[in-house]
């Protein structure tokens, strides 16, 4: 369940039992613990006034008037904006690049230092490049929406991600990997993890990646990718 529809469904628990536990209100949406936790601070942010009981009997409260009151952009929805547009002036397709940089920014100083942290841990792991004009993209098809918020999970707690892939002859593997960056070779996305079946890196195609998911108790340690030179951070573009 992606994060929006998952808070929403947090709530609407909330409001009707009455009181929940962390570990049920875990159970209800398929989440861990520590996932609703951090569901538990998002709808804080968002101004739901929710209570903690400690104790035998205890549990999370929804005050019964609590609505949100603030519209606050998720990480993931702030880095969609963000690589969009890096996209865009990596194709050299970008006109109103100062307006689009200067709407950005005045998104990140609105967010709260923790979300500010983990967009640009987030950032740091993205890179641009010219695609060679041999790549055949006849096949491309759109990328899944789903991929993003998993992708944004995976990255910042470093779990492995267990995936679809269709590979170019039509052939379809589960893979499990340890994603060290996103790579945008304008019109191509790729995930580029670590692949421990092979002891080696692998560039996935992101719009032949179905069906992502986090793996909760997993960790990895981040790599060093070896990227062409043509290959740049995100970061290091000039604005």
């Amino acid at each position: 369940m992606n994060i929006r529809p998952r808070l929403d469904a947090i709530v609407r628990s909330l409001r009707r039992n009455g009181t929940s536990t962390i570990a049920e209100l875990a159970e209800e949406v398929g989440v861990s613990r520590r996932t609703i936790l951090r569901d538990i601070s998002t709808l804080r942010d968002e101004g739901f006034v929710i209570h903690s009981e400690p104790g035998r009997g205890g549990g999370l409260q929804l005050d019964p008037q609590s609505v949100q009151t603030t519209a606050r952009l998720s990480v993931t929805e702030i880095f969609a904006l963000l690589i969009s547009v890096a996209s865009m002036r990596a194709a050299g397709n970008l006109p109103f690049s100062a307006l689009a940089d200067a709407g950005l920014a005045k998104i990140e100083k609105a967010l709260p230092s923790d979300k500010v942290r983990d967009l640009r841990r987030f950032l740091d792991c993205l890179y641009v490049g010219q695609l060679s004009p041999q790549v055949d993209i006849s096949d491309m098809k759109a990328i899944e929406s789903a991929l993003l918020p998993a992708f944004e999970t995976a990255f910042l707690q470093r779990l492995q991600l267990s995936f679809r892939y269709r590979d170019a002859k039509g052939a379809i593997t589960t893979r499990i990997v340890e994603p060290q960056a996103m790579l945008i070779l304008p019109p191509l996305w790729y995930l580029v993890a670590w692949d421990p079946a092979r002891e080696d890196f692998r560039h996935f195609r992101m719009d032949r990646i179905s069906k992502p998911e986090y793996l909760e108790g997993t960790s990895f340690r981040r790599r060093h990718v070896p990227f062409e030179d043509h290959v740049s951070p995100v970061r290091n573009l000039s604005r």
